[in-house]
C-alpha cells in the first residue's frame, strides 16, 4: 500500500537538511507559530471591529491575512523537513493559562507532521475559497462582515491542531462552533437559515459536552492535559477508563465531524453560503473530529473496546451519507451527504487502529481538495443559474460553463476514485487496510465506493449533460476569473493531490512517527481489490448516466419505494430525532414545570399566602385607638393576674 516514494523522500531529506535546518534554525522561523493564528484572528477583529469604514477594503483584509498565513505555512514545511524524522516536533509556548495547585495549562502551540498537513489544508484551501468568495459574495452588502466570519473561522481551526493540550483544543473547538453558527445563519433574514444555525450549534452542544467530560476524566486520570504528558502515560490508566474517555471523544468527533447519531444538522448547513459549506467541508469543521481522533491514537491503542465503536460510526455513516446523496435534488445538500460519506472513510480508518491512522488523514487531504472543489463548482453554478439550486433544473450547462465543468469533472472522478485521480490513491489504501482488520469493513468499503460512482455520475450528468432543463429568466454563464481561478488550482489539485502526496510528499511516512503504522499481509494481492472496487464504481456510474442521461423529471415521482423516500427525507434523522429527543425532553421539561409549579413554587406560595393571612387577621388587633389599646393591656393584666393566681393554688 505505502508508495516507493518512501524511500526515495527520505534521501531527499536527508540530502537537503544540512541545508535547509541551518537556515530554518538561524531565522528562528519556528519562533512565531503564534503568527499563523495572530495573522486571521487580526483581520477578524479589524474586520468585525473596524465597523463600515473596512467595506471598500476590508474583504481584501480578509484575503490577505489567509493568504499570508498559507505562504508562512509552506515555509513551516520546509523547516520541518529539514530536520531528521524524529526531531519534528516543534513546541513554543506563551504564558500558563490556568494554574491552580499543582494544576496548570498553558497557552502553548504544537507543530508537529500532524498538525502541520492541517495547517497547510487550512491555510491554501481557505484562501483559494476566500479568494473565490470575493467574486460569490460582490453584491452582498454585508461581505465585510462575511470576511470577518471567516477570518474567524480559519483562525478558530488553526488554535484547534495547534493546541499542546486538550484544554486549549477546546478553546478552538468552541470557537469553530461560533463561527460555523455566525456563517451557517450568515443569512438570518431567511428562515431556513437562522434555524439551520441553530440547528448545527445545538447538536454540537451535545458533542461539546462529549469532550469537556473526557477532558475532565483525563485531568482526574493523568493530572494533566498536555498531549505529551497524557500520551506518555495512557497504557498505565485502566482499560475502563480509557474506554470511557474514547467513547467521549468520539461523542466529540461526532458532533463536529457530523457522524451518527448527530449528523442532521450538516444538510441543513447548506443553508449559508456556498462558500462556507466548502470551507466546511473541506478545511474546516468536519474535519476537527477526525483530527481529534488520530490525535489521541495513544489512547485508542489502548482500548479495543472504544476502537470498534469508533469503526462502527464509521461505516454507518458511511452509508448514511452515501444514500442520502444518492437521491437529494439539491446540489448543495447531494454533495453534503456526500461528505458525510468521505468522513465516515475517514472515522472508519481511524476505527482500524494503527493500521488506519495514517489513512485517515491521507483521505482528508485529498478529500479537501476536491471537495472544495465540488463545493465552489455547485457554486458557480448557482450563481450562474440566479441561485437555482435543484438540479432537475440544470441539465446541458457544459457548453455555457466550461471551465466550471472540466474542474467539477476532475473533483468527480476524484471522489469516484478512478485512477490516477487523488481520491483514488487515498481511498483505496483505506479498503485495504479495511481488509486487514475485518472482511466486513473492507466489503462496506467497497460498497459504499460503488454507491459513490452511483451519486456522483448522477450529480454530474443532472448538471452538465442531457437536455437544457432551465427557466426562461435563466441565462447560465461562466463566473468571473476570481471564481474560475481557484477553480482550476482545486481541479489540478483533484488531479494531482494524491499521486503528490504519496510518491513525492510520502504521506505515509511522513505521519507514522505520529501515528504508528501496523500493517499485515493481504490474502489476495492489492491488484485484486482495486480491480473489483474499480468495478462496484463503474457499474454504479453507469446505472445513473443511463438513468439520467435523458429525460429528468421536473417534479419528483410519487410512486417511489420506501429507501428512495427516506432518503429524500435525510433518512428521517430530524423525525428520528424529534420522537427520541425532542418529545421526550419536551415531556421531562413539562413534568418539570408541574412540579416546580405545583410542588416547589406551592410550598413557597403557600407559606407565604400563610403568612400574608395570619398578618391580615392580626392586623385587626391595630384599631388605631388608644382606648382599645388600654383596653386590651387592662384585660392582658387581668388574666395574667388570673394565671397566676390559678397557679398559686393548692
Amino acid at each position: 500500500m505505502i508508495g516507493t516514494g518512501a524511500a526515495r523522500m527520505a534521501g531527499e531529506v536527508t540530502d537537503v537538511a544540512p541545508v535547509i535546518q541551518p537556515l530554518a534554525e538561524a531565522t528562528g522561523v519556528f519562533s512565531f507559530l503564534w503568527v499563523l493564528i495572530a495573522l486571521p484572528l487580526a483581520g477578524a477583529a479589524i474586520l468585525l471591529l473596524g465597523g463600515r469604514r473596512t467595506n471598500r477594503w476590508g474583504p481584501y483584509l480578509g484575503v490577505f491575512t489567509v493568504t499570508a498565513a498559507a505562504v508562512y505555512a509552506v515555509v513551516l514545511l520546509i523547516g520541518l523537513m529539514g530536520r531528521s524524522p524524529d526531531d519534528r516536533s516543534v513546541g513554543q509556548t506563551l504564558f500558563e493559562w490556568v494554574f491552580v495547585g499543582g494544576f496548570t495549562a498553558p497557552v502553548a502551540f504544537q507543530l508537529d507532521q500532524l498538525s502541520m498537513v492541517f495547517v497547510l489544508l487550512i491555510t491554501i484551501v481557505g484562501a483559494l475559497i476566500h479568494i473565490y468568495s470575493l467574486g460569490y459574495m460582490e453584491h452582498d452588502p454585508d461581505r465585510r462582515k462575511f470576511f470577518g466570519f471567516l477570518n474567524l473561522f480559519i483562525a478558530s481551526m488553526l488554535l484547534l491542531v495547534l493546541a499542546d493540550n486538550y484544554l486549549l483544543l477546546y478553546v478552538g473547538w468552541e470557537g469553530v462552533g461560533l463561527a460555523s453558527y455566525l456563517l451557517i445563519g450568515f443569512w438570518q433574514w431567511k428562515p431556513s437559515a437562522a434555524a439551520a444555525a441553530k440547528k448545527a450549534f445545538v447538536m454540537n452542544r451535545i458533542g461539546d459536552v462529549g469532550l469537556s467530560l473526557a477532558i475532565m476524566l483525563i485531568f482526574v486520570t493523568f493530572g494533566t492535559v498536555v498531549f505529551d504528558e497524557v500520551f506518555a502515560v495512557a497504557g498505565e490508566a485502566s482499560e475502563s477508563t480509557l474506554t470511557w474517555i474514547g467513547l467521549l471523544l468520539l461523542l466529540a468527533a461526532a458532533g463536529k465531524s457530523a457522524q451518527f447519531p448527530l449528523q442532521a444538522w450538516l444538510l441543513d448547513a447548506m443553508e449559508g453560503p456556498t462558500p462556507v459549506s466548502a470551507l466546511i467541508h473541506a478545511a474546516t469543521m468536519v474535519t476537527a473530529g477526525v483530527y481529534l481522533i488520530v490525535r489521541s491514537n495513544a489512547i485508542y491503542d489502548a482500548t479495543v473496546f472504544a476502537l470498534t465503536v469508533v469503526l462502527v460510526i464509521g461505516v454507518i455513516t458511511m452509508f448514511l451519507g452515501a444514500i442520502i446523496a444518492s437521491a437529494k435534488d439539491d446540489i448543495k445538500k447531494s454533495l453534503a451527504g456526500s461528505t458525510m460519506s468521505q468522513i465516515g472513510y475517514m472515522v472508519l480508518a481511524a476505527g482500524l487502529g494503527p493500521v488506519g491512522y495514517v489513512f485517515a488523514i491521507f483521505h482528508l487531504l485529498t478529500h479537501g481538495v476536491f471537495k472544495a472543489n465540488l463545493f465552489l463548482g455547485a457554486g458557480s453554478v448557482i450563481h450562474a443559474m440566479n441561485n437555482q439550486q435543484d438540479m432537475r433544473r440544470y441539465g446541458a450547462l457544459r457548453a455555457a460553463m466550461m471551465i466550471t465543468f472540466l474542474s467539477f469533472a476532475a473533483a468527480t472522478l476524484a471522489i469516484m476514485g478512478i485512477p490516477p485521480f487523488s481520491g483514488f490513491w487515498s481511498k483505496d489504501d483505506i479498503i485495504h487496510a479495511a481488509f486487514e482488520v475485518s472482511i466486513v469493513a473492507g466489503i462496506a468499503g467497497m460498497l459504499a465506493a460503488g454507491i459513490t460512482g452511483f451519486y456522483m455520475t448522477r450529480m454530474f450528468t443532472m448538471t452538465f449533460l442531457g437536455k437544457a432543463r432551465w427557466e426562461d429568466d435563466q441565462h447560465p454563464h461562466e463566473s468571473k476569473p476570481v471564481m474560475t481561478i481557484p477553480l482550476i488550482i482545486l481541479g489540478i489539485g483533484s488531479v494531482f493531490t494524491g499521486m503528490a502526496l504519496l510518491f513525492w510528499g510520502d504521506i505515509v511516512g511522513w505521519l507514522v512517527p505520529v501515528t504508528g503504522l501496523k500493517q499485515t499481509p493481504l490474502p489476495l494481492p492489492t491488484i485484486v481489490y482495486e480491480v473489483i472496487t474499480l468495478v462496484l464504481v463503474l457499474a454504479g456510474a453507469a446505472i445513473a448516466y443511463v438513468k439520467y442521461r435523458k429525460d429528468v423529471a421536473v417534479e419528483a415521482p410519487q410512486d417511489v419505494n420506501f429507501l428512495t423516500r427516506a432518503a429524500r427525507n435525510s433518512m428521517y434523522d430530524d423525525a428520528i430525532n424529534n420522537v427520541l429527543v425532542v418529545q421526550p425532553t419536551y415531556s421531562v421539561t413539562r413534568a418539570l414545570v408541574g412540579v416546580d409549579n405545583r410542588g416547589i413554587d406551592g410550598i413557597v406560595n403557600g407559606i407565604a399566602a400563610f403568612v400574608a393571612g395570619s398578618g391580615n387577621r392580626l392586623r385587626r388587633w391595630q384599631t388605631g385607638f388608644a382606648r382599645s389599646y388600654a383596653l386590651a393591656m387592662v384585660g392582658g393584666a387581668v388574666l395574667v393576674l388570673v394565671v397566676l393566681a390559678v397557679v398559686r393554688l393548692p
